[in-house]
């Protein structure tokens, strides 16, 4: 894509936040060129927290956003359907201090960006190319990236139950593909750890209608999994809002080995923070670039 975009018309939605069990409503505005996506407390008079890896706060069980002490938590999926849908530039207004789960995946969020629909500015997009391989690993987990001229996900992960098991993913990321094969996937859980995470404060607003639950050897849900392979892909939904957080479009093939969003976290921190690691280049000097390589 050669240029920057964000919507072309205001959208809302409202739920209930996962973990907090609050009430929230946001409203997703258009924004200029070069904003990013920036998170507006309407709560706190419009205080602002850009979308970016140096505001990231926490990582435990949701990637959660903080300046000056103003939290904005449960940020991955909504991150995830603005970077895979090509949404540059937004401005969210949000009520609360939690993104609203909704039913779970990001399918809702796809289909509100696509009710406001695209529009295009005239400033030029600009990609992070990654230029060596990086891994981070640890617990037996691991993620890894190495140079591509496309954003490639390999996501691979592995869960003791029936309907589960080990599940891989690959695929080269576009709007289209996003929207049918991942958007849909919903976040999930396990029955055996619902006690411990409620006594942790966590999972407040959670139900059947917004997460899959796992019992021992079956699914709670009475309507079943919209995939076989549905965490996987779930995961893979909360990798690409983690990686969001770089604040560009990214070139480079990306590889999760049983990775949550700590580790993706720390991947991103270690790109960021090492400049060596990657390159920035306008889309006219990507298409000079694949040249060059074709020819060599």
């Amino acid at each position: 894509m050669r240029f920057e975009t964000t919507v072309q018309r205001a959208v809302e939605a409202s739920g209930v936040g996962l973990h907090s069990g609050v009430p929230v409503r946001i409203r997703i505005l258009p924004a200029p060129p070069s904003t990013g996506i920036v998170f507006l407390r309407t709560d706190l008079d419009h205080f602002s927290i850009p979308a970016s890896w140096r505001y990231v706060q926490k990582v435990s069980y949701a990637t959660s956003l903080m300046r000056q002490g103003v939290l904005i938590s449960t940020t991955e999926h909504l991150l995830s359907v603005f970077y895979s849908m090509s949404v540059d530039n937004a401005f969210v207004e949000i009520d609360n201090l939690e993104v609203p789960i909704l039913d779970g995946s990001g399918q809702p969020f796809v289909e509100l960006i696509q009710s406001a629909g695209i529009k295009y500015h005239r400033k030029r997009r600009k990609y992070l190319r990654i230029r060596r391989p990086v891994s981070v690993e640890g617990g037996g987990k691991r993620i890894t990236i190495v140079p591509s001229d496309r954003f490639l996900l390999t996501c691979d992960v592995f869960f003791d139950h029936p309907l589960v098991g080990r599940q891989q993913l690959q695929m080269e990321v576009s709007p289209e593909r996003y929207a049918h094969e991942i958007a849909p996937a919903r976040t999930f859980g396990f029955e055996y750890e619902l006690a411990q995470m409620r006594n942790m404060g966590l999972i407040r607003g959670a139900s059947l209608e917004n997460a899959v639950c796992f019992d021992r050897g079956g699914i709670l849900n009475p309507e079943g999994l919209r995939f076989p392979d549905e965490c996987c892909r779930h995961k893979a939904l909360d990798l690409i809002g983690d990686l969001a957080l770089i604040g560009r479009p990214l070139l480079g093939h990306v590889i999760a080995e049983k990775a949550g969003h700590a580790m993706h976290f720390a991947l991103v921190n270690r790109i960021m923070t090492d400049p060596t690691l990657y390159e920035i280049l306008a889309f006219d000097q990507l298409a000079e670039h694949s040249t060059h390589a074709l020819v060599s």
